[in-house]
């Protein structure tokens, strides 16, 4: 769950994705950064995972055995030492798109990497980026719920205030994010790795009791599992994958930490303290199977209950954070790319352009994630729902893994396919145990998915359609300015700047200003921003002049996937080359269009009225460009589409 809140200390040097290169004051930051931010889902993972995993096993024998506990114990010790270990922290780690990494990054160097199949890989970005937003509303519930669960150990009576108490924290937590998260992302890191050493140490005396435990590192134990026991083999694999949910975050935050502080995080700390509590869980279930209840609480003395309580839940907020603003990096990143349309974007640091807020976004979440607590009402109903999202966008991961280890590293496609294929048939496998769970609540991510992506699909194809139409209605742009020079209207003093997404043709709004006001500006700029297909631009990259005539010139904006447009702070670097600009004598025209569907369109009646929807809920340009509204002339057309 990518998090654009990392520690500010830690972000900048981070930028390029190689913060080894920098000194170890600054490697330990990082590293401290990642623990709180990139480890916050899967470290909360031990709360539920082993008692839903087991409670799953036993299903068949009706009893919770040793034979069964150390099954369960061995399949998870494993998924963690390959999914998470190999495929993301020794393998896709290395697969950045210019230091970034996530799903959309993924898929932005695989386009660019494929000659063909390009439509194919931008359908696997939609779905696993539609898939992730499943994930971001079922984490924060099942999360708190988990640790709020525990206060029920202590006595029953708390047992009807663990909803209404979940339900407090989560609108606490949605409440504060216009704030920022830069001051709390501050104390991510202590708190989790408080959390690591706790949930570590409190297993050591069930270990010490039950050393037998320790022979569910023998993966011969996982496939004896899987192979003796069907059907039930199966659907305990599906909750067994619980442990490994949040392993994408290693990717996501890539850009933010870099490789090595996130491999020595997960290396040294955050999977030896996973591994023991898993453990020492299953050291209590051996010793006391009714302990079945609540493993992970039960391992503490009654006098500690209370205190973990206390940490476990601000841990899973930690967690909770870091998916709510993963989702805002998501979506940015989405915009960037012409999948979802324009939404507020709003900075809550000066000095980092990382950590935003997006009101709609928090506001959309906040809704699905109380509805989602309101109507499971435990952890153990939500687990159902949990997983088919993060193993959809594993699957997907791995196959636009493949694509880039053989077009981007120039692997031969056996070699690529020979290193990929164990990870697909996992992830495959993964996914159709968790299938198992759709009518138990699993369908609540897939229907958020495909929500998101019918959404990310009809803008995307809409966004085309008008394009492909506005261009067949547009006058070419350099026959324009040919007849403008050969009889110039009335010219009034001024800049004016035409924004337009067709460099070729003239824009509608300069076209509808000759029409009405039948006047020029001495200087007129046709600008054209554009989004690259690599998460940031070099400063030197950031403009492009090209001088048309006299009064005439083309000026291109170039901004990565993971930026966010500023117009104005950019043209001011067109000043050095030689472009006089100055914002108070300079006049913004925008062309607002008004969209109205179009007897005979491409895309089907419903699809054109959800693109038309969209289209009007989009963020007014002017903001979302960051252009001074009181320098803008919006000039209105109607389409058809």
């Amino acid at each position: 769950m990518s998090s654009e809140s990392a520690i500010t200390a830690a972000e900048t040097p981070a930028a390029n994705g190689h913060g080894e290169a920098h000194s170890t004051a600054t490697f330990k930051a990082l590293m401290l950064g990642s623990i709180g931010v990139v480890y916050g889902d899967i470290g909360t993972s031990p709360l539920y995972a082993l008692r839903e995993a087991v409670v799953a096993a036993a299903g068949g024998e009706g009893a919770v055995t040793a034979h069964a506990v150390l099954g369960v114990l061995s399949l998870i010790l494993w998924a963690l030492i390959v999914v998470v270990t190999l495929k993301y922290v020794v393998i896709l780690l290395r697969a950045d798109n210019n230091g970034e990494g996530g799903t959309l990054a993924l898929m932005a160097l695989a386009q660019r990497a494929a000659t063909k199949g390009a439509a194919a890989i931008v359908l696997l970005g939609i779905i696993s980026g539609a898939l992730f937003y499943g994930d971001a509303v079922i984490t924060p519930a099942l999360s708190v719920l988990s640790a709020i669960e525990g206060i029920k150990l202590v006595t029953s009576t708390f047992d009807p205030y663990v909803v209404p108490l979940t339900v407090v924290i989560l609108v606490a937590l949605f409440a504060v994010q216009s704030r920022g998260t830069a001051r709390v992302a501050a104390f991510f890191g202590p708190v989790m790795c408080v959390w690591f050493a706790v949930i570590a140490i409190a297993a050591l005396p069930q270990i010490v009791r039950h050393p037998e435990v320790l022979y569910a590192f023998n993966p011969i134990l996982a496939v004896s599992f899987m192979l003796h026991h069907g059907v039930i083999g199966f659907i305990t694999l599906g909750a067994v994958f619980l442990a490994v949910t949040g392993a994408e975050a290693l990717y996501a935050d890539l850009g933010h930490f870099g490789k090595r502080p996130i491999q020595t995080a997960w290396l040294f700390i955050v999977l030896p303290s996973l591994a023991l509590n898993y453990l020492g869980q299953g050291a209590l279930l051996i010793g006391d199977p009714k302990g079945i209840e609540n493993p992970f609480f039960l391992m503490f003395p009654d006098w500690a209950l209370i205190p973990m309580v206390a940490l476990a839940t601000m841990a899973t907020v930690i967690a909770s954070q870091a998916v709510i603003t993963g989702a805002y990096s998501l979506t940015r990143q989405a915009i960037q790319l012409g999948l979802l349309p324009r939404f507020e974007i709003r900075h809550t640091s000066e000095a980092h352009s990382g950590q935003i807020y997006m009101p709609r976004i928090n506001r959309l979440l906040f809704i699905a994630v109380i509805v989602l607590v309101l109507m499971f009402r435990s952890s153990s109903a939500l687990a159902s729902a949990y997983g088919i999202s993060v193993t959809g966008t594993m699957v997907v991961t791995a196959m636009m893994g493949f694509v880039v280890i053989w077009k981007v590293w120039r692997w031969s496609p056996i070699a690529a396919a020979a290193l990929v294929a164990p990870f697909l048939f996992l992830d495959i496998t993964f996914l159709a145990a968790n299938l198992l769970k759709v009518f138990e609540g699993g369908w609540v991510p897939l229907a958020l998915g495909g929500a998101m992506i019918v959404v990310m699909y009809t803008w995307r194809r809409g966004s085309r359609l008008l394009f492909e139409k506005s261009r067949k209605l547009e006058f070419p742009l350099a026959d324009l300015v040919a007849m403008l020079e050969k009889r110039p209207p009335q010219r009034v003093s001024g800049t004016a700047v035409f924004l337009t997404s067709d460099p070729v043709s003239a824009p509608t709004a300069l076209m509808h200003s000759l029409k009405h006001y039948k006047v020029l500006h001495e200087k007129n700029v046709i600008l054209t921003i554009e989004t690259a297909p690599t998460p940031r631009i070099d400063p030197s990259e950031r403009v492009r002049m090209e001088q048309l005539t006299e009064t005439f010139s083309k000026v291109t904006l170039k901004f990565g996937f993971m930026e966010q447009p500023n117009v104005p702070k950019t043209l001011a670097i067109a000043r050095k080359l030689g472009w006089q600009f100055d914002i108070m004598s300079t006049s913004f025209f925008l062309s607002r269009r008004a969209l109205k569907p179009a007897a005979h369109s491409g895309m089907p009646s419903w699809q054109d009225h959800l693109f038309i929807a969209l289209s009007r809920s989009s963020n007014d340009a002017t903001d979302y460009f960051q252009i001074p509204t009181g320098r803008v002339v919006e000039v209105g057309t109607q389409v058809t589409i």
